[in-house]
Formats: structure tokens, sequence, C-alpha cells
């Protein structure tokens, strides 16, 4: 069994003639899955990042439509001009949809799980956001513990989750909660808005120490999202995160959420990520986005986070040493410090957390991403609340 048995090729009928596309775009740069099954792991020049519809919508609650959403990107993609670097992304078509949607979720997580093994980052177009599950199961050989950030306006939650309940783009956090084996170290969510939440599902991310950054309170100071998503080794971005007015091609699409910019540059911090291996863009629905301005948007996320990825410091972990500047503090309250990383590279932030019973900075620590302000934090004598939340993680 090979990738291509799961993956359908690229219809040029769908998106124009390639000999229209200039050799500096998108269209002429990346390689496609047209005739041939392109080579991925003998190549001569192995690819980077490989791009990947999935033609699924059948989970995706009152978005039907989404199966087809790929394509439409794809034709806007491929106008788009490379920045100032090689490009080396593969495009494998579509992940046809199976006899069963269960079908569907072992073949995404088949190919990405291969794909991750051989160091080629997937980017998933299309589909619902329950695919976010297959996605997250894709990690589940690959003896790491992982760390899931999830991009909404909403936590895909049900309040009364039992063993019967169904997987659907409503649903799907419960079933990587739940999922067996757990490797999930970290779920986070950011731009939720509240009215869209329950108390319930709030009080929940605190008990099991997820985090959770509300659109209000980021706006104007997007940053505040970078160490969140910067932590993260999967990416998933629900298309309804964004206001309508930027983005109407989606059924579930509300008034507020981000701006077109704004969902721009959360795509380019988690393609700037070192630790990001996978990244999905899910819910667009061509159905209503007749002058393609929705599939505009996620052909320019894509962009920035092919921009972030070829833009990567490599400032993580911390080797060599002499790249990094390591900053202590002691709080009055507690008997060990707090020891903080800065990047010269970068200028970004970490902190060190000692796993459960550790007081020495010589034993094993955690290196978890952190903002300036975490640091001033601590300096003023507060323990910040993100170590607090890690330092219960590792026990």
């Amino acid at each position: 069994m090979t990738l291509a048995d799961f993956l359908s090729p690229i219809s040029l009928a769908d998106l124009g003639e390639e000999t229209t596309y200039y050799n500096s775009q998108f269209g002429k740069t990346i390689e496609k899955y047209i005739d041939s099954f392109p080579e991925l792991f003998d190549a001569d020049e192995k690819p980077n990042m490989a791009i990947i519809g999935i033609e699924e919508d059948r989970a995706a609650v009152n978005n039907k439509g989404a199966a087809k959403g790929a394509n439409q990107v794809r034709r806007h993609l491929y106008e788009l001009y490379q920045g100032d670097y090689p490009v080396k992304v593969v495009d494998l078509g579509n992940i046809r949809a199976g006899a069963t949607i269960k079908d569907t979720y072992v073949a995404v997580k088949l190919v990405l799980e291969e794909l991750i093994k051989h160091d080629i980052l997937p980017i998933l177009i299309g589909g619902g956001h329950d695919l976010t599950y297959a996605q997250y199961t894709a990690y589940e050989n690959l003896e790491q513990r992982v760390e899931v950030a999830i991009i909404d306006s909403k936590f895909d939650l049900d309040q009364d989750y039992s063993e019967n309940t169904s997987l659907n783009s409503n649903t799907f956090l419960n079933h990587i909660i739940l999922h067996q084996p757990d490797y999930l170290f970290n779920l986070s969510n950011i731009g939720y808005q509240t009215y869209l939440v329950s108390k319930e599902s709030i009080n929940m991310y605190d008990k099991l120490f997820f985090s959770a950054l509300r659109l209000g309170a980021f706006s104007g100071k997007l940053d505040q999202a970078e160490p969140i998503i910067r932590s993260a080794d999967m990416v998933s971005f629900d298309i309804s995160a964004i206001r309508a007015s930027e983005a109407g091609g989606n059924a579930n699409a509300g008034p507020n959420g981000l701006y077109g910019d704004e969902a721009c540059q959360l795509a380019r911090y988690a393609g700037m990520s070192d630790k990001c291996s996978s990244v999905g863009f899910y819910e667009y629905n061509p159905s209503f986005d007749p002058m393609g301005q929705t599939a505009m948007l996620i052909s320019q996320m894509i962009w920035c986070f092919v921009d972030g990825y070829y833009g990567r410091k490599k400032d993580a972990p911390m080797y060599p040493k002499s790249n990094y500047m390591i900053y202590r503090t002691t709080l009055e309250a507690e008997d060990y410090e707090l020891v903080f990383v800065k990047s010269k590279k970068s200028d970004r932030w970490w902190m060190q957390v000692p796993y459960f019973g550790s007081k020495s900075v010589n034993e094993r620590f955690y290196l978890v991403p952190c903002r300036y302000e975490d640091y001033q934090l601590a300096v003023s004598g507060e323990m910040p609340d993100l170590w607090w939340k890690t330092h219960q993680k590792l026990q």
C-alpha cells in the first residue's frame, strides 16, 4: 500500500492551464500530482511541505459542501508569487472520501503519519473541522507527547458526551481528549468568543490545565498568541474563527471574529514555529463563496504559513547554549528559582519548568514558550500562570 492509493490527482481543468503561470508563481514552482505520483522520500531534493485536500464533509455540522473546498483554494494559491527563497512544496492532490467516514479518518492518519515520519510537513485543506481528530491520530505511533493548538470561535465539545456520542465538527475535542492511548500533553484554543462557549467548557479547560485565549483578550495584541502557537506540534484552523465580512465562505460564519490580516499573521506564527509538523485549514465551503474571497484569504494564509516556514530560526530546543541568554529570578514564597531563556537569534522567550519533584535546575526540565511579560511578572514576585499549568501537567 502506497500514499497514492489514498490520493486522487489534481484536475487542471479545475485550475486553468499550467502554462498561464509565471515562473515565480506557485503554479509553476509547486510540483503537482497530475499524471504520475511525485517522488517524495527518495527524491534528490525531498520536499519540505505537502499540500493535501480532503474531500470529506459528512460530519461537518451545518456546512455540507466543505468537501469541495480544496480545488477552489488551489486556484488562488497557484496565482501567488513565492518569496525570496526556493520553494520545495509538493501538491499531492486530494484524499478521497472513504466508504465510511471512519475510512477517511484512517486514510488521513496513514498519509500524515508517513509524511511526518519523513519530515515532510502536511498542509491540509478542506472538509469539516472534525478532521482535526484524524490529524491528531497521525501522531499516535510517533512516540511523542503532542500539543494541539485550535484556532476557533468556540470549543467543539459536547457537555453531555457519552460513549455513543458521534464524532463530528462539534464534538471532536471530546474524542481527542479521551483518545486511548493518551499522548495529549496540551490543548489550546485561540480566538474563542465567550458567548459561544459554555461556562462548563471553560471550567473543564481550567481543570485539565489547558490554555484558552479569548478573542477580546488579544485584540490589537496578536503577539500574545505567538507562544501558544509556538508550543504546538499541530495547528488546526477553523475558518469560522474569521468574521463573515472577511471570510463568508462558511455556513457557520459569524459577525465577529479575526480580521483577514490577523488570520494571516497567526498562520505565519505557525509556519515560523520549529515545532509545528502539521497544519489544517478546515470548514471552507465554496457554496457560500461566490466571489472567491474566502478562498483567496485561505490561499494567502497558506502563503504566510509557507513564508513563516522558510523564515524559521531553528532556535529550539536550547542548543547551542551560546545562542541563548539565561535569566534567573526567585520568588519570595518559593524555595526554587525560575529560569527564563531568550534566543539571541529571534528574541523569543522560553521558561524552564522542572518535572514534578525536581527543584534543581540541573535536573530535567520542560522548555515552554512564553513572552517577555511572563519574565517581568516573575521579577515582580508573581508566579506566571503558564508556569503553574505546565508544572501540573508534568506530574
